[in-house]
């Protein structure tokens, strides 16, 4: 028999949990957008910048590889929502009150960039220095050399370490519930646990959807994997 407290309407807490997956997926995402931004631009940093900024990517990646997640997500999200307000009222805007789920996608997505640096450093490393110098040798520009032979040589090598990194970023939208600024499914779940008491229930049920996401997202990923790899021999 189906338990009345996962119903959704007024009588269960089906339709909070689906919320609250709702939030996690969006929350992800955001982050690992950001976090590919942040990627690309530190590993650009890296192989072609300067003395400076390869520094500061360095330490960027190295900080944030370093300290626990947790610790970082406490440190950047109470120090950053209040040096945000700080410079508000420093420049006459008065008191800036952040929305706890833009906070938690820019603090994701601040960690996510160290880890997606390495990947992509790692990938574009990994192409052949012959086909680059070929590319050059045909007259290409850097930019056409970036996006005819760099990106597509890469995507094979990057799309593994990417797809690991968006399976832990949806788990990471966990450690969010800490600070309680968004209500994503561990929030909703922690709160439909504590009003009805029934603890296994709820948790066992939210293991279920973070699953099923997991699920969901290697197939998708798997096939996109496939698509970049069309034409390569299989891996063993």
């Amino acid at each position: 028999m189906f338990p009345t407290v996962l119903e959704f309407g007024k009588t269960g807490f089906g339709d909070e949990l689906a919320r609250g997956a709702l939030s996690t997926l969006f929350i992800a995402a955001c982050s690992f957008a950001i976090g590919l931004v942040l990627g690309q631009l530190g590993a650009a940093a890296k192989l072609y910048g300067g003395p400076f900024s390869r520094f500061m990517a360095n330490i960027y990646t190295t900080v944030i590889r370093a300290v626990p997640e947790l610790v970082l997500i406490l440190l950047l999200f109470f120090a950053g929502t209040k040096g945000i307000s700080a410079l508000g009222v420093a420049i006459g805007y008065g008191p800036v009150d952040i929305n706890g789920t833009f906070a938690a996608i820019l603090v994701l997505g601040f960690v996510q960039g160290a880890y997606s640096t390495e990947v992509i450093r790692g990938a574009i490393q990994a192409i052949p220095i012959g086909q680059i110098e070929a590319a050059r040798a045909f007259g290409m520009s850097g930019w056409q050399v970036f996006f005819r032979v760099v990106v597509p040589a890469m995507l094979p090598n990057a799309i593994p370490g990417l797809a690991n990194l968006w399976l832990i970023v949806i788990k990471d939208t966990v450690l969010i519930t800490v600070t309680g600024a968004s209500a994503e499914l561990a929030q909703m779940t922690k709160n439909a646990a504590g009003f009805t008491k029934r603890y296994f229930l709820f948790y066992f049920v939210s293991g279920c959807i973070y699953l099923a996401m997991t699920l969901v997202s290697n197939f998708f990923l798997s096939r996109l994997e496939a698509h970049v790899r069309r034409g390569q021999p299989k891996l063993a």
